[in-house]
């Protein structure tokens, strides 16, 4: 039983959450090593200086270097940690996003709000249409530019649906206040920043439905913000992102050709 299990973490559904459940482990064994070794040392500091075992005071103090000696080994445990497993995890990370994007990855913007999430597609064309934060209407409005033809088969969803061993960018932003976008199964989240598109990417290795929450503290209905995320097979995921796309296309179009001419002079 490791430690994951036994604080009741949920099973990782993402192809790097074994590196993240491995260094949550390890952090925990050192923690618990930690915790019995001073727990003993100050059992041993109670026996060993009792008044009824040294009723006159010593005034030469410790005169070897034995806690010295435990000191700098804690230091260089915990250098250990650090660089032996926090480094080299986040710049797998962090190098691992230009392989990602080479990958054909499925793309969405994930907007924050107070207190929900909206969520906006690429469409067909695969491509996002301009963005205009100065058109922003409302909380969680995508701002996205009408005029923009690249813009008009995208689509808005009220919750995040992914396909399964795909990788996923999501762009992480805000309207409002700083956000926290946080996905627990996937081992992975990521601020939300008014007035940024911050990236964040994981590859589902198993289909689920689970809830994504806000992992900063955003206003007095915190605790109620979450959302509802799929992943689906990719054939599930196609035939439903091609039907949405279409329907946003033909209502952009339409709302094209019912715009006056504009007179030329």
């Amino acid at each position: 039983m490791t430690p994951t299990k036994l604080l009741g973490i949920p099973e990782s559904f993402s192809d790097h959450g074994g590196g993240v459940d491995h260094m949550i482990d390890v952090v925990h064994y050192f923690m618990l090593a930690l915790f019995v070794g001073w727990t003993l040392f100050f059992l041993y500091c109670l026996w060993r200086f009792a008044a009824r075992r040294n009723p006159k005071a010593n005034y030469a103090g410790v005169t070897n270097h034995v806690s010295t000696h435990l000191e700098i080994g804690v230091v260089l445990i915990e250098a250990v940690l650090l660089l032996g497993f926090a480094f080299p995890l986040w710049y797998d990370r962090t190098d691992e996003f230009e392989i990602v994007q080479k990958q054909d990855p499925n793309r969405v913007r994930v907007i924050g709000y107070q207190f929900g999430w909206n969520y906006h597609y690429p469409g067909a064309d695969g491509k996002f249409g301009r963005i205009d934060r100065q058109l922003t209407a409302g909380v969680g409005d995508p701002a996205i530019d009408p005029d923009d033809p690249n813009g008009w088969d995208d689509f808005l969803s009220p919750s995040l649906k992914v396909p399964v061993d795909k990788p996923s960018i999501l762009q992480i932003t805000a309207t409002d206040v700083i956000h926290n976008y946080s996905i627990i199964p996937m081992r992975i989240q990521q601020d939300a920043i008014p007035g940024s598109d911050i990236p964040m990417w994981f590859t589902p290795i198993k289909t689920l439905e689970t809830y994504v929450v806000c992992g900063q503290l955003c206003g007095d209905q915190h605790g109620n913000m979450k959302g509802l995320m799929e992943v689906v097979k990719q054939s599930s995921f196609d035939t439903w992102a091609e039907e949405q796309s279409a329907a946003s296309l033909k209502r952009n179009q339409e709302r094209q050709q019912q715009q006056p001419a504009v007179a030329v002079n």
